[in-house]
């Protein structure tokens, strides 16, 4: 009977109206629509990568068609980080106040449009170079809102306790996504050549972005389908505030998030993160075919899924290890030692695979660095979340920005570290870095409240606390 009156008193169950919550006895079974919508959202997650990908797959052939330098063509990856970076806070932004299932449709009809446009670039052009770089440019501003949206949804329909394995599984996307692209974008090219490649991925896209539009809600009291037991079990689970309906909830104010040195500390991590990440989406295909001398139509395809099987596999495991361990011993050590150990192991992984003599031995070496990087992601995506509550699309995406940021400077800078000092400097550049990603999150408090009065209310605060307010306090045991 308590159970049944809690359900009836919580603002966001009743929301749904008496006629779903009058009884449990009357309900049907629990239902999983939350993780239904999750593989979702890792469909999505792998779409995104298979828009993002193609072109480190037909780079090659693209740079031949369009005397193109491996040099420019780094440029050309930049343009689209520099794109997706720009417009990750703004994506986050409009998550927050729009919610993920209409973000994500617009954005995925986005990467439709402009994946179709790289394919319609005439062959006699005059500047190609410039072309590409504008349509790469927009395809990353549209591909900002996937995963500060899909960290919204998290935000809103995922408990705390399973945020982990959540962001396990979408991000394993991110690895099955770019794993399938090398053997499908290799298979259209040798068939009907490269610029099949874009139109394939755009219609893909297309399809499974109408899919989400029907199946989603922003909401689980908004989704006909959730049933009241299940509710019941998300709204336990959420801090107050964080789904956006509990009374005199605010989003957080921009001060709020950047006098954070959680929200810093994480952004500087995953600055880290991605500049090791996009050495394996950007470069990784064209170092076994053009510097190991791998053959596209036999083993360079293969090799190259390796590091992102790796991927997939590592997500998912992560997210339940670092689920498991703050079950077990807490959030600050939950959350944060995973990455940390994460971190090291891809800096050892990164740099023995690099000198590896033999060609196959070195991509699985390589591949290991990969997956040990990926054991970390859904630690930054559940600290995010857990941090930023309403507003965890803001403040993800605030982090996602740095993480861009990062694979855009790695894109540009390889090659350069490459020509001048060999291949193997720049993969112990990256091995440094990973370093570095490992010691930001000492830094992290998983804990932090983050104020959202701060900024607008600073004065009253330090009324009321004797003139020592702070934007971000530790929460009790």
């Amino acid at each position: 009977m308590r159970r049944k009156l809690w359900l009836l008193e919580d603002p966001r169950v009743a929301a749904v109206g008496p006629a779903r919550c009058r009884t449990e006895m009357s309900s049907p079974p629990e239902t999983r629509i939350r993780w239904l919508l999750i593989l979702w959202l890792f469909v999505l997650s792998a779409v995104a990568f298979l828009d993002r990908v193609n072109l480190s797959i037909a780079g090659a052939n693209l740079a031949e068609e369009f005397s193109i330098s491996f040099v420019q063509l780094g440029f050309v990856f930049s343009s689209f980080l520099v794109g997706y970076a720009l417009f990750q806070t703004p994506a986050g932004r409009l998550a927050d106040r729009f919610g993920a299932r209409r973000i994500l449709t617009a954005g995925v009809l986005w990467w439709g449009v402009f994946s179709a446009l790289t394919a319609a670039i005439p062959h006699g052009i005059g500047n190609a170079l410039a072309a590409l770089l504008a349509i790469r440019f927009l395809l990353g501003a549209g591909e900002a809102v996937m995963y500060p949206a899909a960290n919204q949804f998290v935000a809103r329909w995922i408990p705390s306790q399973e945020r982990g394995v959540a962001n396990g599984i979408i991000f394993a996307g991110v690895g099955i996504g770019a794993g399938i692209t090398p053997p499908l974008i290799s298979y259209l090219m040798l068939h009907w050549g490269w610029r099949s490649c874009f139109l394939i991925s755009a219609l893909i896209g297309l399809a499974a972005g109408a899919v989400w539009f029907f199946a989603s809600r922003d909401t689980p009291e908004a989704h006909p389908l959730v049933s009241p037991s299940e509710l019941s079990f998300i709204a336990q689970g959420i801090p107050e505030g964080a789904s956006g309906k509990a009374a005199g909830s605010e989003m957080l104010s921009w001060p709020a998030i950047l006098r954070s040195r959680s929200v810093w500390a994480l952004s500087v991590s995953y600055y880290c993160f991605g500049y090791v990440a996009w050495i394996f989406f950007g470069w990784f295909f064209i170092y076994l075919a053009k510097v190991r001398g791998l053959d596209l139509k036999s083993s360079a395809p293969f090799y190259a899924t390796l590091p992102f099987l790796a991927m997939a596999v590592a997500s998912p495991a992560g997210g339940a290890i670092c689920d498991w361990m703050s079950r077990r011993f807490g959030a600050r050590l939950g959350r944060c030692a995973t990455p940390v150990v994460s971190f090291i192991f891809t800096g050892i992984f990164v740099v023995l695979g690099s000198v590896a003599k033999d060609t196959r031995i070195a991509s699985l070496v390589l591949a290991g660095g990969a997956g040990s990087l990926y054991l970390s992601q859904s630690s930054f995506w559940a600290v995010s979340a857990d941090l930023g509550g309403k507003s965890s699309g803001s403040l993800s995406g605030f982090m996602n920005m740095a993480g861009q940021i990062g694979g855009a400077v790695t894109l540009s800078l390889t090659p350069l570290v490459a020509k001048a000092f060999g291949w193997s400097a720049g993969f112990d550049t990256a091995a440094a870095v990973a370093l570095v990603g490992a010691v930001a999150w000492l830094f992290v408090d998983p804990h932090a409240t983050l104020s959202p009065s701060f900024g607008r209310s600073l004065s009253a605060d330090s009324a009321e606390r004797g003139g020592q307010a702070s934007s971000e306090t530790r929460e009790p045991a």
